[in-house]
Parts: structure tokens; C-alpha cells; sequence
């Protein structure tokens, strides 16, 4: 199977073709053994998949809401400090991924998904909790994250950058990147690697067609693994 060199027909076969466990089982492969993000990203829906380009933004806890005015300049002195810079600055395809914030309030909601779904960005990917559930819902737009939490971010964290390297723990996820997610969790293919990752996957997920075949017609655990490599 050709992979396609444009990302929306790149982005629609990995959708149709792929799934995280087959990424993950060839990135392992490579060397890349630790591109799973934590469990507890979750999809709020599980028929819910995004693919797209890492898009990360860095957000930090602040306590200095109720001191009146920060002495942080320009738009990290604002309510959510450079959040709607964020949204606006996304492109199509591209992936809403965040981190750095605690896990007491909700980082990513109704809202800003409706921003992110004009600007035709692949869905949002946070390091926390996730709110405004049953307006996601219903725009179904594709949403990873801890749970559903209602406290709002605005009093008590900010974004402080974007479009740069994040980590969460200890996944390191640069822009442009690939994130793939899905019921199973949320996994990062480096861009650098892409290429021969999704290839193989494709070549894999084929491959796993036949071993199912071969084993719901009976053959043996160990004689599809002696005869295939897959499993």
C-alpha cells in the first residue's frame, strides 16, 4: 500500500487502516519504546480517533488570580494568559496537545473546541481534564483527556507558550510531529522516523489480517507465529 505524501489523504489512511497498537508494536521495533502517553488519556467517546500534527502549547498553574494583576507582560497578563492566541494559531489537521498544568481544573471544552473545529485543526489531546462533555459530544469533535471535570482553568491556569517542545511524562512531543489516538490511548510517532513507521504499519496491520484469518480457521498460537512473525 502506498502511503500518500499529503497529510489529509495520509491522515484519512491511517484512520481507515491503522490503528495505536500497530504504531506502537513498530515504533517499539525502531527503538522508540516509550511514545505512549499515560493510560489515563482517554477518548471522551470510544469510537473517537484523532490523527494529525502535534500542535503543543504549555500551560502553567496560577495562583496570583486574586492579587488583581500579574506582573507578567503583554497577553500572559490576560485571563487564560496565550490560550486564544493558541486556538487561532491552529491549521488544519493539527493536533491541541497540552501539558504542564495540575490536575485541578479542566484544560481543554465546548468552546475551544468549536474554535479548533473552524479552524479545521484534527482534535485535542490534554495532559488533564476535559469539561463542557456533552456540547463535545455533540459536535464530535475528537477529545483526549483525563476524564470530565468541570472547574474552569481561567482563575487558576494560564498558557504560557506554544508550538513548542513539551514533554508528558517523559514522551516528547515537538511540532509536526504525529498524533494518533484512539480507544486504546494516544501514541506520538516523531516526525523524523514517520516514513518507516507508518510503511511497516500498514505492512503490519495486513499482516495481522492473515494471522487472524489463520487463527479463526484454527491454526495454533505458535505455528502463526512460526509462520507469520506476528502477533
Amino acid at each position: 500500500m502506498v502511503l500518500p505524501t499529503n497529510d489529509p489523504e495520509r491522515f484519512e489512511l491511517c484512520r481507515r487502516e491503522l490503528f495505536t497498537a500497530v504504531v506502537g508494536d513498530v515504533m517499539d521495533t525502531l527503538g522508540y519504546t516509550h511514545q505512549f502517553l499515560p493510560p489515563q488519556v482517554q477518548p471522551l467517546r470510544d469510537d473517537m480517533v484523532v490523527v494529525g500534527r502535534a500542535m503543543p502549547v504549555l500551560e502553567t498553574d496560577d495562583f496570583s488570580a486574586h492579587e488583581g494583576p500579574g506582573r507578567a507582560g503583554g497577553d500572559l497578563n490576560q485571563p487564560f494568559g496565550l490560550m486564544l492566541r493558541a486556538l487561532d494559531d491552529l491549521q488544519r489537521d493539527e493536533v491541541y496537545i497540552c501539558t504542564g498544568a495540575s490536575p485541578r481544573y479542566a484544560l481543554w471544552g465546548e468552546l475551544m473546541s468549536t474554535a479548533a473545529r473552524n479552524r479545521g485543526a484534527a482534535g485535542a489531546v490534554v495532559d488533564g481534564y476535559s469539561r463542557d462533555t456533552r456540547g463535545i459530544l455533540e459536535l464530535n469533535f475528537p477529545t483526549f483527556s483525563y476524564g470530565r471535570y468541570a472547574q474552569d482553568q481561567r482563575p487558576r491556569g494560564k498558557v504560557i507558550d506554544f508550538r513548542c517542545t513539551i514533554e508528558i511524562q517523559g514522551v516528547r512531543i515537538q511540532p509536526g510531529d504525529i498524533v494518533f489516538g484512539d480507544i486504546d490511548g494516544v501514541c506520538v510517532v516523531p516526525k523524523t522516523i514517520e516514513e518507516e513507521v507508518l510503511t511497516k504499519a500498514l505492512e503490519k496491520a495486513q499482516g495481522e489480517k492473515e494471522v487472524f484469518k489463520a487463527i479463526k480457521g484454527g491454526m495454533g498460537a505458535q505455528a502463526a507465529w512460526d509462520k507469520f512473525g506476528i502477533m
